[in-house]
């Protein structure tokens, strides 16, 4: 048995979720990839598919498997290439994970872009509030907004973003402006779950960072709700600075409490380390990076 011929079948059988689809993108018999999974399977002594009349899906077990072939193939391939000196001519799919607001603000203009000069890759874009996990996700670049704990990362910062407090002017008109964090109990909130609790927002107060008790009228699972909902005179919402940019420069909301606010958080571009970095994943730092950046400090 080849293995690397087996890996690739396995591979083309989830990606493809069907041996029949799978056969089709690798031009190859259906009973080849099916003996090929097998003859995988026979070795490794697991299964690792579940096969039905209508659908087939990894098992836990071959999930795990699928994450490490498709890297040690996409590492081959770009050794291969490399060596073929073909490393000018970067191809193949490309996965980027992004918050949803930042990733429809900044990130489309950028990959729409990139595809243009780039023809021979295509990006699938993962638009996620909830980071999501390059290892289980298959995903080759994350852009992450905040302290990068994570070790395993390589990242290139490209800016920074503020936490901003906001309200309509309409609102404040009706019920106050509030000049200090405590000034809060006495206002309608509206809480966004992917930023901060729905009964306590972080505020830096003096030298301490404090929690300060909301009462919040409204709780969103996404920043647009939470922005709309300001907008139209709800309450008072936190929400990071590129989320509202645009309603701050039109006079639809009103930034406030700016005295307690946080230092920025940093942006990066991150992805795996420890392996070769494939001309796909290269090409667009190269051409991302100082895009994201420029955009970042234009506050575009």
């Amino acid at each position: 048995m080849d293995r690397f011929e087996a890996m690739t079948a396995f591979r083309a059988v989830v990606e493809a979720g069907s041996f029949t689809a799978a056969s089709r993108r690798l031009s190859v018999p259906l009973a080849t990839v099916s003996r090929r999974v097998s003859e995988l399977e026979a070795v490794l002594s697991v299964r690792l598919l579940n096969r039905t009349t209508r659908h087939v899906a990894p098992t836990d077990v071959g999930r795990q498997f699928f994450e490490a072939s498709r890297r040690i193939l996409d590492d081959l391939g770009e050794a291969e290439r490399t060596a073929a000196g073909e490393s000018s001519d970067p191809r193949g799919e490309l996965v980027v994970t992004a918050p949803i607001v930042f990733g429809r603000l900044h990130l489309v203009p950028v990959i729409a872009t990139f595809l243009a000069r780039f023809p021979a890759i295509d990006v699938t874009l993962l638009l996620n509030d909830r980071p999501i996990s390059l290892i289980d996700d298959n995903v080759d670049l994350a852009l992450r907004i905040g302290e990068l704990g994570d070790s395993s990362l390589v990242a290139a910062r490209v800016g920074t973003v503020r936490t901003l407090v906001c309200a309509a002017p309409g609102y404040l008109a009706r019920r106050g402006t509030p000049t200090h964090p405590t000034d809060l109990a006495r206002h309608d909130c509206i809480a966004f779950t992917g930023l901060a609790g729905s009964r306590e927002w972080p505020f830096q107060i003096g030298r301490k960072r404090q929690m300060i008790s909301i009462h919040a009228r409204l709780v969103a699972t996404t920043a647009e709700a939470a922005i709309d909902a300001a907008i139209a005179g709800v309450g008072i919402t936190r929400i990071l600075s590129y989320q509202v940019a645009a309603a701050i420069k039109r006079h639809r909301l009103r930034p406030l409490l700016r005295d307690f606010e946080f230092e920025p958080v940093p942006v990066h571009l991150a992805h795996l380390s420890g392996r070769l970095i494939p001309a796909k994943l290269r090409a667009f730092l190269d051409f991302a990076t100082p895009r994201l950046r420029s955009r970042l400090q234009s506050g575009a």
